[in-house]
């Protein structure tokens, strides 16, 4: 968006700076009630979903002319976008990928908007060559590497580019050795990477149909397909290897084992883990697609093969995950027991020489443990601290691997492994203007609604003092199986050298003990995850880490669908919230672009049996009646095309109409961004500066900040 130049003001935020109620733009209510399941529902902001009418441009530019005016007029934006300028500017890198004796690997240097990709011979004294620098494709850095694939032998790289934050890629073909692309551009890639086949002559991708013209952020994502590119031909003539025009919600992720011998398909058709899993012999030309587990009761990853052996990861009857082999040669394929559940889930396998990395998460934090292929334990990897450690990937063949260790206040260190001595050597390490010795992170558990036991993740200033009055940010998410670990990020360290306490509830709905977990906070029982984050909130109040006035809660995505129905079930319990390109509207939810995937959390608001819970919780809907509500600020962009900028719309202008307060409720609308994913790092800066902003303004924090307090 375009801001209005901040005050270069550093004082206390007191009680007077809180803003009166801002002039909200006059929103058209529509007398719109339609029939659903026998109950009459009300959607008076219907008209907001279309996006591209001059109506609701209009209404935009108004809501952006209120949240550009708040943030201008709220002094210590200054000092914040200097300190985040300052933490944001090191050099960051992605964990290296090895093929044809050659890294490859991102590197964003300094506060470049975009990582550039590097290549160099896998040697110690070998020289790093650019590769690819999205930084050059666009003047404000809005186009992104959404991502790329080598082929075996290092020669060729398959990589996809994304503008303005679209789920929607172009990939091409380059040449590592020159730097060329080919003539070719492959379009219309929405989820979908690309496997290469073991000669480098081409590779197989997934792609949906051309969407109308006008219709390429809304539009319902359905019939993707599978095909094979070959290498120096136009996308025209790309053959089509699988489609399922009777399973039109069915998506594909293809794999070539590295043996070369079969073609993998694992098979989605929600956001879930559950899938199906097919494979086609590659060796035999008239070879058919073979529906090995058809149906989508469970998770089958795939983990590797020896010949007709196939390995996996599975939740079948182990909802905290196992290993499984099935052998393809017998004649009824069965599932045989390679390592059995434990206490702790599985969070990832790699399958690297003749042994299985099993990342398990530990009460939210990560323990390697390494097997053999019979599932004998044979040790642990050490690891530097207590954190979240991701990588382990690469080709069985190879002698060594790459990690990466990082904590709430550790950036990221990635490190070369060997697999077979256990060895380990820096390969990046990032130098930072952050003192983490100052902070500490407590784990603790609280007891939710009905008696289950919650972590929470505290990160503070190691001379916190107790006393209910410091500024507190609760995050969550607590869906579709993701797992909030430890990370840093220039965002949160900039928060806690304001001042600030950074919360992270790990709510059920999350992966972080299993499918159990997950399922707890899955379709009629979704009211869980929001209970967990209320008296995550409440148990931070009663510890005396705070007090409703200094707690904001906030969440993006499912998160943002959060911090909406959290809002209308407890306005009284927070201080402020901040809802990123939420889900809000749970009747309509499925209509627009990937929406339909999300009923395996969400539930489907088109059967009667599962209308009802939606019904109760949703944000849009929920809204009360002149209702005193904290301030809030939503967040959402205008290329959304997986979370539809529409529920915010609808969302705010419901919660601007029904305010009765003085409190601010803001739209923060981006242009030339979308749902998170690649987001440069100019507009990344200029949104937390906003929401932090925000935030020291409504929870009356002193910019700059004052050190106090003693040691606890």
């Amino acid at each position: 968006m375009i801001r209005i130049s901040a005050f270069a003001v550093f004082f206390l935020f007191t009680m007077s700076l809180h803003a009166q109620r801002p002039d909200y733009p006059n929103a058209r209510r529509d007398n719109l009630v339609e029939t659903l399941h026998g109950t009459k529902v009300a959607d008076p902001y219907r008209w907001l979903e279309d996006v591209d009418s001059e109506e609701t441009g209009k209404w935009i530019a108004q809501q952006n002319a209120i949240s550009g005016k708040y943030f201008s007029e709220t002094p210590g934006q200054e000092w914040i976008e200097k300190k985040m300028t300052e933490l944001w500017e090191y050099d960051k890198y992605s964990i290296p990928r090895q093929a044809g004796g050659r890294l490859f690997y991102t590197k964003k240097t300094g506060l470049q908007n975009q990582g550039i990709l590097f290549w160099k011979e896998d040697k110690a004294d070998a020289e790093a060559q650019e590769l690819l620098n999205p930084n050059a494709l666009s003047d404000d850095g809005t186009v992104a590497l959404s991502g790329y694939s080598i082929s075996e032998d290092g020669k060729w790289i398959a990589y996809a580019l994304s503008e303005g934050g679209s789920d929607w890629s172009v990939w091409r073909v380059r040449e590592v050795k020159t730097g060329k692309d080919l003539d070719e551009e492959i379009k219309w890639v929405k989820f979908s990477g690309a496997s290469w086949d073991r000669k480098g002559e081409g590779f197989y991708y997934s792609r949906y149909p051309e969407p109308g013209e006008g219709d390429e952020l809304e539009s319902v994502n359905e019939n993707q397909k599978v095909y094979y590119h070959k290498v120096n031909t136009p996308q025209s003539k790309d053959r089509i290897v699988y489609e399922r025009p009777d399973e039109p919600k069915w998506g594909f992720s293809n794999w070539v084992t590295e043996d070369a011998k079969y073609l993998t398909h694992s098979i989605w058709k929600a956001s879930g883990s559950e899938n199906a899993f097919f494979y086609r012999d590659l060796s035999a030309a008239d070879s058919k697609v073979v529906e090995l587990i058809p149906h989508f009761d469970n998770e089958y990853s795939i983990l590797g093969n020896d010949g007709p052996l196939f390995y996996f990861k599975t939740d079948l009857d182990a909802p905290k995950g196992r290993l499984i082999s099935i052998d393809v040669s017998q004649e009824n394929p069965e599932p045989v027991e390679i390592l059995a559940e434990a206490e702790n889930s599985i969070d990832d396998v790699s399958l690297l020489g003749d042994r299985f990395y099993i990342s398990y998460l530990v009460d939210v934090q990560t323990q390697v443990k390494v097997f053999d292929l019979k599932g004998k334990f044979l040790n642990d990897v050490e690891f530097p601290g207590v954190g979240s450690i991701y990588g382990f990937g690469g080709k069985r063949d190879l002698t060594d691997t790459f990690y990466y260790f990082t904590s709430y206040t550790e950036p990221g260190t990635i490190y070369r492994y060997n697999l077979e001595s256990g060895s380990e050597e820096i390969f990046a390490k990032p130098e930072v203007a952050f003192d983490s010795g100052k902070y500490i992170t407590r784990q603790v558990f609280y007891p939710t609604k009905d008696g289950t036991r919650i972590p929470m993740f505290i990160t503070h200033r190691k001379d916190l003092v107790k006393d209910g009055n410091n500024p507190v940010r609760l995050y969550g998410y607590g869906g579709f199986n993701i797992s909030l670990t430890p990370s840093y990020s220039t965002s949160i360290a900039t928060w806690l050298e304001m001042g600030g306490v950074h919360a992270v509830a790990n709510l059920r709905g999350g992966g972080e003990y299993g499918e159990e977990w997950h399922e707890a906070g899955t379709k009629d029982r979704k009211q869980n995850v929001f209970n967990d984050f209320i008296a995550a909130a409440e148990y931070l109040i009663d510890e005396k880490y705070t007090q409703t006035s200094r707690l904001a809660i906030a969440g993006g995505s499912n998160g943002g669908l959060l911090v909406g129905a959290c809002f209308n079930q407890r306005p009284d319990l927070f201080g402020a919230g901040i809802a990123a390109v939420g889900v809000f509207d749970m009747l309509r939810f499925h209509k627009f672009t990937i929406g339909w995937a999300w009923t395996s959390d969400f539930g489907d608001p088109d059967k009667a049996e599962e209308f009802p819970a939606l019904l109760a919780y949703s944000p849009y809907h929920t809204v009360q009646t002149d209702a005193p509500y904290p301030p809030l600020l939503i967040t959402t962009a205008d290329h959304d095309d997986r979370v539809f900028p529409a529920h915010s719309f609808k969302f705010g202008a419901a919660l601007q109409n029904a305010q009765s307060g003085d409190s601010p409720i803001l739209l923060r609308i981006e242009t030339k961004a979308g749902h998170g994913a690649g987001k440069p790092t100019s507009k990344a800066i200029e949104e937390t500066v906003d929401e932090w902003s925000f935030l020291a303004r409504e929870l009356k924090m002193e910019i700059p900040p004052k050190t106090k307090g003693k040691e606890e």
